[in-house]
């Protein structure tokens, strides 16, 4: 089996081929091993166990079981386990060197096809492994039971009706490509990296770096942001200079603003800062301009490096940032003097 792989994958996946199979291997050898040495023996197999009835004709006949008919069917069970077992783990071999091939690539979509279609052959294999031991081992009539359960199919379709649209919402995912593994998302107010696309949902590490499980029909069906996409990250706020800044400062520390802004060699060039309005304490002046640096940290970078500016504009110009302040005005003053003025007219 090592050599039918070794064409496939390279010489550093040696190790994951053989941690892979060696166990689902060893316990299929030593099943097969068991098996053909107790069938030399010929007692206590043919000892009967139990007896089960059975209509033979019109007859009703009562039909031995022996000791060996037992352990052929425990052992038929636990062979045809070992077979599928070792057959999952060819597909988790093969889905790793894939996904180390498509490590080597480029375009991201590799890696988000190989996992889908790892989960997509091993539910296969395990639903062909359940019908062949019913089949096999139980001696049930395969083809009657998946037409009972066509029958029932509706029931069943609609008990699992939000399963089905996950995974219809995961192959509407593959094909229309909204995001891949990797980018950066917004979606039903969750922002994080994509790390994973399921058959029913969709794994997204968050920036507060939890785990956030989303729903592949909530994927397609919201709102959904792919911020990775974008050009430029937008930066907009407010702050306010005190209000004994007289109205040519003003213009001049707006002006410069916009000019610094503009030259940045990592902004826009339709940067803008203009004097907004009046606060309760304060003159308000609104600033926009859009980073080109994709990257969180950069962008971070970047708004601190011009913060640091605006706060080195205004303190240049001799003006200061506002805060909530309250001006008490009071009149303990003159109520003193006029009850001076008054005793002195009575005098």
């Amino acid at each position: 089996m090592f050599t039918l792989f070794k064409g496939f994958s390279q010489q550093s996946h040696d190790d994951t081929f053989v941690s892979l199979l060696l166990k689902p291997i060893e316990v299929f050898m030593l099943l097969a091993t068991l098996y053909l040495s107790i069938n030399q023996l010929k007692h206590p197999l043919e000892v009967a166990v139990f007896h089960y009835s059975k209509i033979v004709g019109k007859i009703k006949e009562a039909i031995p079981v022996t000791i060996g008919e037992c352990l052929d069917r425990i052992f038929l069970f636990m062979i045809i386990l070992s077979i599928f077992w070792i057959i999952l783990r060819i597909i988790d071999f093969i889905s790793h060197v894939l996904l180390f091939k498509a490590s080597l690539t480029e375009s991201k979509s590799d890696d988000q096809l190989v996992p889908f279609l790892k989960e997509l052959f091993k539910t296969i294999v395990v639903f062909i492994g359940f019908f062949t031991l019913l089949g096999f081992v139980f001696e049930v009539n395969v083809l009657t039971l998946i037409t009972g359960l066509g029958i029932g199919g509706i029931a069943i379709a609609l008990a699992a009706k939000e399963s089905l649209e996950n995974l219809i919402g995961s192959f509407t995912i593959f094909l229309d490509k909204p995001f891949v593994v990797g980018d950066l998302v917004k979606v039903d107010g969750v922002e994080g990296t994509v790390e994973k696309v399921g058959f029913r949902s969709t794994l997204i590490r968050t920036t507060e770096k939890t785990m956030a499980t989303i729903p592949n029909k909530g994927m397609i069906d919201g709102v959904l942001e792919n911020m990775s996409l974008r050009n430029f990250r937008r930066v907009k706020f407010s702050f306010g200079i005190t209000y004994e800044t007289n109205a040519e400062t003003i213009k001049k520390i707006v002006d410069e603003i916009k000019t610094y802004i503009r030259e940045h060699e990592d902004t826009s060039d339709d940067g803008n800062a203009y004097f907004e309005g009046f606060g309760d304490s304060s003159l308000n002046i609104e600033v926009i301009y859009f980073v080109s640096l994709i990257a969180y940290n950069d962008y971070l970078s970047i708004k601190q490096e011009i913060n640091f500016k605006i706060m080195e504009i205004v303190m240049r110009n001799k003006s200061d940032f506002a805060y909530p302040t309250q001006r008490l005005i009071s009149d303990k003053t003159t109520a003193i003097d006029n009850k001076e003025v008054g005793n002195d007219a009575t005098d």
